[in-house]
């Protein structure tokens, strides 16, 4: 008995599992020979991923647009949408994802993946997002899941695009436009990113999670809005987390510099140089050598020489120092003590690329030109 149930219990398992092994689907192409692709652009510390399938020509020249892609809301006979637009590529939905909020054509478009869709226009085509990303083309397109709709004007293009494709072109650091290329038509859209607004949001939304359990982290923030002169007043309080004994910033010269940074930023000069006072017990050799530098390049020469003076004081006769003094005399404009700096650096270097660093400067100072 005992077997006779076993095997009935292994023919029901069999017969499960034959089920789903016909229902199994092999790794293949999708339908149509049409190429999967992804394209991504980060703008910011925004990244803007577009998911869609290639379709071809295919000799179809002169009868895609308008033909095989018809224009307006059509009924594509399958589906519940009476009046769907194109998918944007083909097969599955075409999907655009953004991290952050966005602009398009100037219209805002929250953080989200998107369905994306066209109403193809000769003259002027209408481009949608969808909250809707997962359904099959746009056969369940429903207008009411609409984010957005923007209108465009297609381009003809000088040579025909054989494959479907998404590219990121007119690049700057806070905007791209996305084309859609094929057969010989264009059709563009410009996506826009706040990257200020977004790369402060994010410094305060992680500076709530466990990274901001470290001074680092809040100088990093404050550094950023030092550097682009932007949400000094915040900034300045973060400066105060970053140097508190708390997350073990108190004793660091790149914590108390970046909160004198802040404060000159705000215009407040004298405050900014009493923290610098008590920031330079805290600095190595390193640091200030470095610091030197970055007032060397604001043109603030006098303070420069100062620093690498101070430098030079602590650690004498060190490659590092002797090469600072160098630096330090030329910011004030002494070339020729520069000059005395630097032939001794030069002897003292530690390796050839040294020498050679070296060896430019005293060619510079005998041309009587700044080494900065």
């Amino acid at each position: 008995m005992k077997k006779l149930i076993t095997a009935g219990i292994l023919l029901a398992i069999l017969q499960i599992v034959f089920i789903q092994f016909a229902h199994a689907q092999l790794t293949a192409l999708p339908d149509g020979g049409n190429k999967r692709a992804s394209v991504s652009e980060g703008i910011g510390i925004t990244n803007v991923t577009i998911n869609y399938n290639r379709p071809a020509v295919k000799k179809r020249d002169g009868h895609i647009w308008g033909e095989l892609i018809p224009a307006g809301y059509v009924d594509q006979g399958f589906g519940p949408s009476k009046a769907a637009p194109w998918r944007a590529g083909a097969n599955e939905n075409t999907t655009i994802e953004v991290s952050t909020d966005v602009k398009i054509e100037g219209q805002p478009l929250p953080a989200g993946k998107y369905g994306f869709f066209i109403a193809y226009d000769p003259n002027e085509c209408t481009l949608i997002f969808s909250k809707n990303n997962s359904s099959w083309g746009s056969f369940f397109y429903k207008p009411d899941e609409d984010v957005l709709k923007v209108k465009v004007k297609p381009i003809p293009a000088d040579k025909s695009v054989e494959w479907l494709k998404y590219e990121f072109t007119d690049e700057t650091p806070s905007s791209a436009v996305v084309t859609l290329e094929w057969e010989k038509q264009v059709i563009p859209f410009k996506i826009d990113v706040d990257v200020v607004g977004t790369q402060l949001a994010s410094f305060r939304k992680e500076l709530r999670s466990e990274k901001g359990f470290n001074w680092e982290a809040w100088n990093q923030a404050a550094q950023y809005c030092a550097q682009n002169k932007t949400n000094l007043d915040e900034a300045l309080m973060w400066t105060d987390t970053a140097t508190s004994v708390n997350f073990g910033g108190d004793k660091s010269f790149t914590a108390w510099s970046t909160k004198a940074m802040v404060l000159d930023a705000l215009g407040r000069s004298s405050e900014s140089a009493e923290v610098m006072k008590k920031a330079y017990p805290f600095a190595s050799s390193n640091e200030l050598y470095f610091y030197a530098r970055t007032l060397s390049r604001q043109k603030k020469g006098k303070e420069a020489f100062e620093v690498f003076k101070m430098n030079y004081d602590k650690h004498p006769n060190e490659f590092l120092t002797t090469a600072g003094m160098a630096r330090g005399y030329s910011a004030i404009g002494d070339y020729k003590k520069a000059l005395t700096y630097a032939q001794k650096a030069h002897d003292m270097a530690p390796d050839k690329a040294n020498r050679d660093i070296t060896d430019n400067f005293i060619k510079t100072l005998q041309q009587g030109k700044d080494i900065n």
